[in-house]
């Protein structure tokens, strides 16, 4: 299996990107396209097929999926979105996907990782979990568009 990370080029894949996005979420949770315009993403291609995507800022820190800017935060990374392709999930693909991210993290220098994800979902949380990310804190605000959904936010802290 052949598996390579290349980063969207915008704004010729801004496209691809939303596209992508509709694919993988529901419609509450679709970004923007100033959303992908500010994000540095990249896609997870494997044998030549692309599988996922993921969105990373730097140097920040999530506070409230309501605000449309992260407050700064030296050698934070915030991982903005993960996704694997519908017919790809349950593959491994997402612990491939999250094992890059972490050594994204690391080569670039950060010194730790946040991210956010709806309460409800289980998978990408268990998954976090098993690679050292702990919840930090739960929002009972909405997440996103949804007045019923709460926010998990984790974080790993990596070592020097």
């Amino acid at each position: 299996m052949t598996t390579e990370f290349k980063r969207a080029v915008l704004p010729e894949e801004l496209k691809r990107l939303i596209a992508f996005d509709h694919r993988v979420f529901s419609k509450a949770d679709w970004f923007t396209k100033s959303d992908w315009e500010h994000y540095e993403s990249y896609w997870m291609i494997v044998n030549g097929v692309t599988v996922g995507c993921c969105g990373f800022e730097h140097h920040v820190d999530f506070q409230d999926a309501q605000e449309r800017e992260n407050p700064p935060l030296r050698a934070s990374l915030y991982i903005s979105t993960t996704g694997i392709l519908p017919r790809f999930q349950g593959k491994g693909f997402g612990r491939l996907l999250k094992s890059w991210q972490i050594a994204y993290a690391r080569h670039h220098g950060f010194t730790r990782i946040v991210t956010n994800h709806r309460a409800s979902n289980r998978q990408m949380i268990e998954l976090n979990r098993k690679f050292g990310f702990r919840i930090i804190r739960r929002r009972k605000t909405i997440y996103y568009e949804d007045p019923e959904e709460p926010t998990v936010v984790m974080e790993m802290k990596l070592l020097k």
